[in-house]
């Protein structure tokens, strides 16, 4: 294996936990997709004081969504962590941007968290819960983070090896001239 790709490995590894989970959802639902059903009516049977008419429809929809987003997401990220592995940034540089774009794959299971959620506490609580806020928080600041650090790097050359060259070689020269 070669070194660039040993450094996005775990990174790679995030992101295909993320499409496997999405592939899986879709293909769960096309298997049985009355689980998902009823798994939202009996928790809306047993917990009516917290559901209004269009409950049931969007809490299949939060379902939906986590496989969008799982498969979706995943496959952005896998993209953007190959662009990771071919661009120059410094060999740390690109093992911290793979993982944190690797750690986009955890978006989509806010939305599987509200769908669990929802039918026993309702849609509000089930949106504002801590695990959905901290999978919606880790899953869009690993993307945003790690895009940052790949187009500062791509576009402004930022994080390269060059740039860490041509800093070490002014360091070098300004300790020289002082000497002088």
């Amino acid at each position: 294996m070669n070194k660039d790709l040993k450094r996005v490995k775990v990174g790679l590894a995030l992101v295909l936990f993320g499409l496997l989970f999405g592939v899986i959802m879709g293909i769960t639902f096309g298997i049985n997709e009355d689980v998902y059903q009823n798994f939202i009516a009996e928790g809306i049977a047993a917990h009516p004081n917290v559901h209004d008419a269009q409950s049931q429809d969007k809490i299949w929809r939060y379902a939906q969504r986590a496989h969008f987003h799982g498969t979706g997401i995943a496959a952005f990220s896998l993209g953007l962590i190959a662009l990771v592995m071919f661009s120059d940034l410094k060999p740390k540089m690109k093992t911290a941007s793979a993982v944190i774009l690797g750690l986009s794959s955890f978006y989509p299971f806010s939305w599987f968290t509200m769908f669990v959620l929802a039918p026993s506490i309702g849609r509000g609580p089930a949106h504002a819960h801590v695990l959905t806020e901290l999978f919606a928080y880790v899953g869009v600041g690993g993307l945003l983070l790690g895009s940052f650090f790949l187009l500062a790097n791509l576009f402004f050359g930022t994080f390269g090896e060059k740039n860490h060259n041509v800093a070490r070689e002014l360091r070098r020269r300004s300790v020289t001239d002082l000497r002088v």
